[in-house]
């Protein structure tokens, strides 16, 4: 049987998910063309292809004109996977949804703010149907590689429904609050490893809400260590944009 075609794309974004996804051992990558063949990835090969089986989506969509394009990947590919927090939940790029379009453009181009289009920065989701993601911002190189192969298999794309906090109790870190700082580990989809409380930093969503996140909880949190509410907001128009409504559902 024939092996899986599969095209990268990008919009707006840096496109460091698609490096991250380059980012794989000899083994890793044997492993990977094993069960798929990539006709297109603007990062890794020249070639084209007007025919794929899976297409893997980076970037938010934040032009009108990018819309057509989208929803002709959409039409071509029989999957779409979003790759990282760009796609998935608009991400940084969700910060020009709290400014008015045009202050918006006469501060990032003063000489010519009506030169290049812009509109409200959306995920993928809010355009075209989507049937697995790979959050995160960079994605995690391991499950970019589970994700591929679980769904060419058939298989769950088996991306966690459970929050940071507990990958944080399983490496038995220090919670953040202990440290008077504000963290979202409560309310955000594990699967990174609680790479940054971690490390010392705390959790900033980058990997969006869990599902029916639980923000009693996360209000509980905040009293019991005298968390001032303001500071909260912040934390959440980083990386959830979208889901303006939790900045004021915490609270």
């Amino acid at each position: 049987m024939p092996k899986p075609k599969v095209a990268f794309f990008d919009f707006t974004c840096c496109e460091g998910c698609q490096l991250c996804a380059l980012d794989l051992t000899a083994e890793q990558l044997l492993d990977l063309l094993a069960v798929i063949d990539i006709v297109e990835f603007r990062e890794a090969i020249s070639e084209k292809s007007d025919s794929f089986d899976i297409a893997i989506v980076e970037g938010s969509i934040t032009r009108d004109s990018d819309i057509p394009r989208l929803e002709k990947i959409r039409k071509t590919a029989n999957l779409l996977i979003c790759l990282g927090s760009c796609s998935c939940i608009v991400g940084i790029n969700a910060l020009k949804n709290f400014q008015k379009t045009e202050e918006l453009q006469n501060e990032v181009y003063p000489d010519a703010p009506h030169r290049y289009e812009t509109s409200v920065a959306r995920a993928v989701d809010e355009i075209v149907k989507v049937d697995a993601i790979i959050p995160g911002c960079p994605i995690n190189t391991l499950e970019f590689v589970k994700v591929v192969k679980n769904l060419v298999l058939g298989k769950d794309p088996d991306i966690p429904t459970y929050p940071v906090c507990i990958e944080c109790k399983k490496k038995e870190n220090i919670c953040v609050y202990e440290k008077g700082i504000h963290c979202l580990g409560p309310v955000i989809r594990a699967g990174c490893g609680a790479i940054c409380p971690e490390k010392g930093g705390y959790c900033f969503g980058c990997r969006g809400l869990v599902p029916d996140p639980n923000l009693d909880s996360m209000r509980e949190i905040m009293n019991k260590y005298n968390m001032p509410y303001d500071q909260i907001d912040d934390r959440f128009k980083l990386f959830l944009g979208r889901n303006k409504e939790i900045f004021q559902d915490v609270q």
